[in-house]
């Protein structure tokens, strides 16, 4: 019998921000662990790296603005109230010192108890990994760092008044299968209504993709077979690093 996750111990969070690369890339499924928090008065907030300008035959200035406005539809709908969209180029998000400034900069600002990033890796069970997602995910790791060290980006201290912030759990969300989660969010009931709605809010993104299957269709069933490893009838699935925890391998050391 497989032993069932942990739920994650968001009970002490009262911040969460949320790093990726463009505007959807929170609501295929994370979104419902966001409605769920936000129901019990978690702040959480959205970092997008790019307006996902790249994503649609439109004139790029077009789809920005549009997929921009489709984003706050669906922040509104999980109850997010704080947007932050970068001017990073869509398609070709380049990992450097800017992007972790600018990630560094709203993990200050904002004083998250926890980071939610995206996946690094090359591979994915859908196959290879978007170039920009894997490098928000590595840029976001590094910022987690910065944002704690004085002496990295320092003019945002000395100039801009902001403080060092250390959080103290990185979040890697993702599906049963395809990554070792360490625990889930129960999101049974009306979260995951709110997560397939959020997704929906791309009303103009998912109709210029072809074949792409309704919200409906699909959210529902990858977080029920979360749910399954939760002991729940639906989940949302993490890799949970605690930060201010030491790792367990230096209790075998005496």
């Amino acid at each position: 019998m497989t032993e069932l996750l942990p739920a994650l111990p968001d009970e002490t969070f009262r911040r969460v921000l949320c790093v990726v690369a463009h505007p959807d890339d929170m609501e295929y499924g994370t979104s419902a662990a966001v409605a769920r928090w936000t129901s019990r008065g978690i702040d959480v907030g959205y970092l997008l790296l790019t307006h996902g300008e790249a994503g649609m035959p439109n004139p790029p200035e077009e789809t920005a603005a549009l997929r921009l406005a489709e984003q706050r539809a669906a922040c509104e709908t999980v109850g997010v109230e704080h947007l932050t969209v970068l001017q990073h180029p869509d398609g070709v998000l380049v990992y450097g010192l800017d992007l972790r400034h600018d990630i560094c900069r709203e993990i200050r600002r904002f004083k998250p108890d926890a980071v939610v990033g995206t996946s690094y890796e090359i591979e994915t069970p859908m196959g290879f990994n978007q170039s920009d997602h894997r490098v928000a995910g590595l840029a976001t790791i590094d910022a987690i760092n910065d944002a704690g060290n004085r002496w990295i980006f320092p003019e945002q201290i000395d100039d801009d008044g902001l403080d060092t912030w250390s959080a103290r759990w990185f979040l890697l969300p993702g599906m049963a299968g395809e990554l070792d989660a360490t625990h889930g969010v129960d999101v049974t009931g009306r979260p995951v209504q709110l997560g397939v709605a959020s997704l929906e809010a791309h009303r103009a993104y998912l109709a210029a993709l072809p074949e792409h299957p309704a919200p409906a269709d699909f959210i529902p069933k990858i977080l029920a077979a979360n749910g399954a490893l939760l002991g729940t009838e639906h989940a949302v699935l993490f890799r949970a690093l605690d930060r201010h925890t030491p790792p367990d391998f230096l209790d075998d050391l005496g």
